[in-house]
């Protein structure tokens, strides 16, 4: 959502030829206020706009679009102006524009683009979608383990200009092998002429270069760390992780998770850059699905039609029964699919779950189905009252355990839990509990069944 209030303004300098005060917009705000106004603008103003700037702030302000209008930025301009924009970027958000756009434009790009960024662009594009690899930089700070602390700092003031952060220092050998960190704290309180592997922290938390970026969020997490790094299968070093790089997966990984709550497949974008063809396309083929199911509920229904018009107040506890069942598996997919996320437990922990679950579905059981039997006797009679306060009591077991351990299942076999959508739980449970229900009738009134014409 672009700022509108310096709009007007930013259309005067550009119509008028401004450029002492297109140069001074650029400067003095944050280069994020900046995009968020300049967005309002076409393409090819945006463009002038950011020709005001140095290299930096270009780049700066740049990073601040979402990637859309990134996307949308690059493919309506020159080449050689992108190639000069990529060649100044982080790695990572180099690689995170680069891997949206056609693989045919990214190729007619590249032989622009100097020959060192070049070879990091193409190592960071082969690593798997949402691996540690392809959210990590490799503009980190590394020292090797022999030199003093004086000369530590010195070399550190000449990189640190083309560094992501020099807060930790990563400490290597010449295979570039990861021996353990030292951050900047250390470095400045330590002695000048001490040796940095005597005061390096040998005991590296790392990740392996193709672990999942939402485990590398929780264990950046976890361990309060502003940067983790991210090494391959021989323990050298090939790039870091940032805190502000896990705050866009966090972001992202919730956003996912909302959205599968919700039955719609993830969006890529945000809500409004999203086609309404996309849209339609991701929320129809659940919402195709969960009509299957109902269908399939109706034809359960049906099938006990001659029940239904014999016992006339079957009909009025449908809702309660299936619904009862559905919100209680509901509360516990929602509970186990945060649980997993946040690694507080795993499949291995099914047991004790399962036993959890058990225990507060006994209680919800007793709690609920007491509390259907008394208006189901006062507006039907016993028979009615058991009916409901029986289903009830067995759905809301079955409804906890299906929203307990359906989650871990998908866990198990490497899918994600967050597909165990409310709306998916409850509609397995309306099935059941409707089967449940008129299994359940049809034994407690057997005098009346066998009295109905077959």
């Amino acid at each position: 959502m672009y700022n509108p209030l310096l709009l007007p303004e930013v259309r005067e300098m550009l119509d008028s030829g401004d450029d002492a005060g297109l140069i001074e917009f650029c400067t003095a705000l944050h280069p994020g206020v900046v995009a968020e106004v300049i967005e309002g603008l076409s393409n090819d103003d945006i463009w002038n706009v950011l020709s005001h700037c140095d290299v930096n702030s270009r780049v700066q302000i740049f990073t601040f679009f979402d990637l859309p209008k990134q996307e949308d930025l690059v493919t309506t301009t020159d080449r050689k102006r992108v190639s000069a924009l990529l060649e100044e970027m982080a790695p990572d958000d180099r690689v995170d524009l680069l891997e949206r756009l056609d693989p045919k434009h990214v190729d007619l790009l590249l032989p622009l683009i100097a020959q060192a960024e070049r070879s990091d662009i193409r190592k960071l594009l082969s690593y798997p979608e949402n691996s540690a690899g392809s959210i990590m930089t490799t503009e980190y700070a590394s020292l090797p383990q022999e030199i003093t602390v004086e000369e530590s700092l010195r070399r550190l003031r000449r990189i640190a200009p083309d560094r992501e952060t020099i807060y930790y220092v990563y400490v290597l050998d010449d295979q570039r092998h990861l021996h353990g960190f030292v951050s900047l704290r250390q470095l400045i309180l330590a002695k000048p002429d001490a040796i940095v592997a005597d005061i390096m922290d040998h005991d590296v938390i790392s990740v392996n270069v193709n672990d999942d970026q939402e485990d590398v969020a929780s264990m950046l997490g976890r361990y309060d760390l502003l940067a983790i790094p991210v090494v391959d299968d021989q323990n050298c070093l090939v790039g870091i992780i940032t805190h502000d790089d896990v705050i866009d997966v966090i972001q992202e990984e919730a956003t996912e998770d909302a959205h599968r709550a919700g039955a719609v497949e993830p969006l890529e974008d945000s809500y409004l850059s999203t086609p309404i063809l996309t849209i339609t396309w991701k929320r129809g083929i659940w919402l195709l699905f969960l009509f299957t199911v109902a269908q399939g509920i109706s034809v359960v229904v049906d099938s006990y039609k001659e029940i239904s018009e014999h016992v006339e107040w079957m009909g009025t506890f449908i809702a309660l029964v299936i619904a009862t069942g559905g919100n209680a598996g509901s509360q516990s997919a929602a509970l186990v699919i945060r649980t997993l996320a946040l690694g507080e437990a795993g499949p291995s922990d099914w047991l004790r779950i399962a036993a959890r679950e058990a225990t507060m579905g006994l209680m919800f059981a007793a709690v609920l189905s007491t509390l259907g039997f008394f208006p189901a006797w006062g507006l039907q009679g016993w028979d009615a009252a058991i009916i409901v306060s029986a289903t009830v009591a067995i759905m809301v077991m079955w409804g906890s355990m299906i929203g307990a351990m359906l989650p871990i299942v998908f866990k198990k076999i490497g899918m994600d839990p967050a597909l165990i959508s409310n709306p998916l739980v409850a509609a397995i449970v309306d099935f059941t509990g409707i089967l449940v229900y008129y299994e359940f009738a049809q034994f407690w009134l057997t005098p009346v069944v066998e009295t109905l014409p077959h």
